[in-house]
């Protein structure tokens, strides 16, 4: 009877080893697959990003230029700022 014992707990053990070696392999493995997934989808969606949008119209700059001109000359009429200053900010706007 104890080489019966002895027998099966040598059985149980070598089971037992096996079975954490399987799973700590198998755990590894997911943790690399997981890893390449997560790269091979960052490199797609770096691919897949929308291009920079293009730089502002020639129409709009002019528009803006216009615009705050406008807002100078109001200032001007309203007595805010003087000749020199009106012209200073005319010619940076202009630049």
């Amino acid at each position: 009877m104890p080489g019966l014992l002895r027998g099966v707990a040598r059985t149980a053990v070598v089971a037992g080893t096996a079975t954490a070696v399987s799973n700590r392999v198998s755990r590894r493995q997911q943790g690399r697959w997981a890893q390449q997934e997560a790269q091979q989808q960052y490199q797609y969606q770096e691919q897949q990003a929308p291009p920079p949008p293009p730089p502002a119209a020639p129409a709009d700059e002019m528009t803006s230029k216009i615009d705050q001109l406008k807002q100078l000359g109001d200032l001007k009429a309203q007595g805010v700022l003087t000749e020199a200053e009106f012209e200073a900010q005319k010619a940076r706007i202009l630049g």
